[in-house]
């Protein structure tokens, strides 16, 4: 069957396309710099280190929650990874192939791996009507002309996210919050990619609407075998949605693992600062509050030693202000990044 059949039945194409078992991303030591001018010359005066080293996988009907405080670093590996920020060192592979210097020159590998951002209004041109916003990228990656079978498949796109027929000749000031998050999410399915990053795409709405938007990325996850990389701040979303996760503090992964080692078997001081902060909704998850003292260090001019230890509230070491700490397996799904382990 050729593309153009497919959209016309509206049909989508990755199910024509074998299944694939292996990583569909892998991350491996990624720094992103950003340096800093100053002077009467413009010259540069100092660097902001965003991300260090950063290495993970993602693979086939998997989400990985990236869960820290502002500023740690979280959303500059998503647009990294889209070629948006450009990395210091490092590699980014789809597949088995290298995309850290191919993404804005590949038009294949930009379909299969797209971005949903926080903020909805921002993403969304006003002066467009849905149709040609979602029919977009499908004219200038997969090169579609003819605006019959463009306009048929924006319906079926409109559709999978649960919008109506009547949506299509409307503006963005005419939907809500939670329609233009899934206005953005169909964008993003339009070139059937196999990556989504979703960069706190429920942060901006109502907790009902989040919900809803939720149980939508779940169902296309089952349905078209999505790989999630999902930001955000907020530790309930991740448990609702996630299946690993990756708490970072200051451009670097504090702990890593599957949602069962990060909420019921956590390891780092830090993460367990992060998992009292939640709201608890009954009296069993209630439980002592950890309070960390001071401020976020600068990212450009980061402590030696462990990144953590100058907000730790646990007995220091001597190597914790020397050194940083290296990766301890805890078991095969977690490790963690502390000297108490070692």
């Amino acid at each position: 069957m050729s593309h153009s059949q497919a959209v016309e039945n509206g049909e989508d194409i990755r199910l024509e396309e074998e299944a694939y078992e292996g990583a569909l991303l892998t991350v491996n030591h990624l720094a992103v710099d950003y340096p800093i001018y100053g002077g009467i010359f413009m010259r540069r005066i100092a660097t902001v280190q965003a991300v260090r080293d950063i290495s993970f996988k993602v693979f086939p009907n998997e989400t990985l929650g990236i869960v820290g405080e502002s500023g740690c670093g979280k959303t500059t590996i998503a647009k990294t990874i889209l070629n948006l920020v450009e990395s210091s060192k490092g590699e980014i592979y789809y597949k088995d192939v290298r995309i850290d210097n191919l993404l804005k020159k590949n038009k294949y590998v930009r379909q299969k791996v797209q971005m949903v951002f926080q903020d909805p209004d921002a993403s969304l041109n006003p002066r467009k009507k849905i149709v040609d916003i979602i029919g977009e990228p499908l004219r200038n990656l997969r090169g579609m002309r003819d605006n019959t079978l463009i306009r048929r498949r924006v319906l079926n796109l409109m559709l999978q996210v649960s919008l109506k027929a009547e949506h299509l000749d409307r503006f963005p000031h005419e939907f809500s919050g939670g329609q233009k998050q899934r206005i953005v999410i169909a964008r993003a399915l339009a070139c059937d990619p196999d990556v989504i990053c979703l960069d706190e795409p429920t942060s901006a709405l109502d907790v009902s609407v989040q919900a809803q938007i939720l149980n939508l990325l779940q169902d296309l996850q089952r349905k078209f075998h999505l790989a999630f990389i999902f930001i955000t701040h907020d530790l309930s979303v991740i448990h609702h949605i996630g299946h690993r996760i990756g708490v970072m503090y200051l451009g670097l992964f504090v702990e890593t693992g599957t949602i069962d080692d990060i909420f019921y078997n956590t390891q780092h001081p830090y993460t367990r600062a992060l998992l009292s902060a939640r709201p608890a909704v009954s009296e069993a998850e209630k439980q002592k509050k950890i309070i960390l003292e001071g401020e976020i260090p600068s990212p450009s001019n980061p402590p030696t030693g462990c990144s953590f230890h100058p907000r730790c509230q646990e007995k220091m070491l001597p190597e914790c202000n020397k050194e940083s700490p290296h990766e301890i397996i805890i078991s095969e799904t977690h490790h963690v990044w502390c000297w108490k382990y070692n």
